[in-house]
């Protein structure tokens, strides 16, 4: 509740005048803190980052929270030790600030977060940041504006909010019938291969941190499985000498990219089936890609065996559809994240098969100055398109005080859609936001013009 009504004041100043000084000084320490000439970007992660450069570079005034006490997001809280990132340097470096030339194709953990932290020194950043800084809640305010509280219980009266939370936090579980008597973890709770010594590990999810730990459990453990509910498509990392994702040019659509793909992996790697695995049914782009070479190694070494879709846990034993049971001691879910926002007050935005309704992945439609950022997920790096896709951003809110309505009625008008789906394609992400930095400006004409005969 953002302050105390009238009323309420009025019954207690008859009441008992103590009452009412009490409540009086409990209304001031619930007045907001005024900051209605900034943005509030949240997160300090990849895409914080960006968005913080970006508005930065136009003269947008803002602040940075950031819940945990070191910028880097994901990189600093949320990896395991020996990962390292699966698309490559050139693909995953911002556009405006190179990663250094004599970096491996394939930076670690350690170096993403160096990268990260070289990219805050370098632009300044760390000025407007603040560390150890929780939001716990969003809300609508007068004059389009958002009141934000922290954990702190301090409010403030923001005029604009970046919503850059990230996706990779809030664990998803799947339910099987029955119950399991080992040791159970999440793929995000995964640090080291210390817990998979001696041990018979399973794996269910074979996206890629669900491939790299089997691969781990194969090296350190006393057995490693791992259960796919459907065929996919494994990528390796590189293709001769060259990383797999620098195969595919910005030139190319999306079709072509598929084909040659398809082509590449047909004479490279050859079906999934010589590896044990199930064929994919689904285009080869239609869902995140698995890239890792050491996977299929392990595979044909038999070192890791692969399972269908689980079907009952029954103590430390676990049942497939095919019938097939294998025992286990330690169960790893390498199921994915749920997208959330827990601080955005209920019914600012609408959800939609559990992403939120917004244009383009990032604007609602009735609200103005408030952004969802980063949920989308580029097949492969990131760091070219935030660049873009934040310069984009930044021009928009620039252009956000000249319209009569929030930026994401006016585009849906000029017929952007929600995203149909949040895997993209890098390449045809960048023109689209090139396409949308070009056209900011004419945005406040295009608005009289399609909803002249508006009331």
């Amino acid at each position: 509740m953002a302050g105390w009504k009238p009323c309420i004041l009025a019954l207690d100043r008859k009441k008992n005048p103590a009452v009412t000084m009490a409540v009086v000084v409990q209304q001031e320490t619930n007045v907001a803190d005024d900051r209605s000439g900034k943005h509030c970007i949240i997160g300090a992660g990849f895409t914080g980052l960006a968005m913080a450069q970006a508005l930065k570079r136009h003269g947008i005034p803002y602040d940075q929270l950031e819940a945990d006490d070191a910028i880097g997001g994901n990189w600093y809280h949320g990896v395991y030790e020996t990962v390292h990132i699966i698309s490559s340097r050139k693909t995953t470096e911002y556009g405006d600030f190179p990663m250094p030339s004599d970096w491996p194709d394939f930076p670690s953990a350690q170096q993403m977060l160096e990268y990260l932290n070289r990219y805050a020194d370098h632009f300044q950043l760390r000025e407007h940041l603040s560390f150890n800084t929780e939001v716990t809640w969003i809300e609508p305010a007068a004059g389009d504006k958002w009141e934000v509280t922290l954990k702190s219980g301090e409010k403030r009266l923001y005029g604009g909010v970046l919503i850059c939370n990230g996706h990779h936090w809030d664990c998803r579980y799947p339910s099987y019938p029955g119950a399991f008597t080992g040791e159970v973890m999440h793929s995000k709770q995964y640090k080291n291969p210390t817990i998979l010594k001696g041990k018979r590990v399973l794996v269910v999810g074979a996206g890629n941190s669900g491939c790299d730990i089997a691969v781990e459990a194969a090296r350190f453990g006393v057995a490693s499985h791992i259960s796919l509910r459907r065929g996919i498509w494994i990528m390796p990392q590189t293709i001769a000498g060259i990383p797999t994702v620098e195969f595919l040019q910005p030139w190319m659509r999306g079709w072509l990219q598929s084909v040659s793909m398809k082509l590449l992996l047909r004479i490279f790697v050859g079906k999934m089936s010589r590896y044990g695995l199930q064929e994919p049914d689904f285009p080869i782009f239609e869902r995140h890609p698995t890239i890792n070479s050491q996977l299929l190694y392990y595979l044909k070494h038999g070192r890791i065996t692969p399972h269908r879709d689980v079907t009952r846990l029954e103590g430390n034993r676990v049942e497939f559809v095919d019938g097939e049971t294998v025992e286990v001691d330690l169960l790893v879910y390498a199921t994915g994240f749920n997208v959330s926002i827990p601080f955005l007050a209920p019914g600012v935005i609408e959800w939609k098969e559990g992403y939120p309704d917004t244009i383009q992945g990032i604007f609602p439609q009735r609200h103005k100055n408030l952004y969802v950022v980063g949920i989308g997920q580029p097949r492969y790096g990131a760091g070219p398109l935030l660049t873009v896709g934040a310069e984009a951003l930044a021009q928009s809110i620039l252009v956000q005080p000249k319209l009569k309505r929030p930026l994401g009625a006016v585009l849906k008008k000029l017929g952007r859609k929600p995203l149909e789906s949040y895997l993209m394609d890098p390449h045809e992400a960048m023109r689209n936001a090139r396409k949308m930095a070009r056209n900011a400006g004419r945005l406040p004409l295009m608005e009289r013009w399609f909803f002249r005969n508006d009331s």
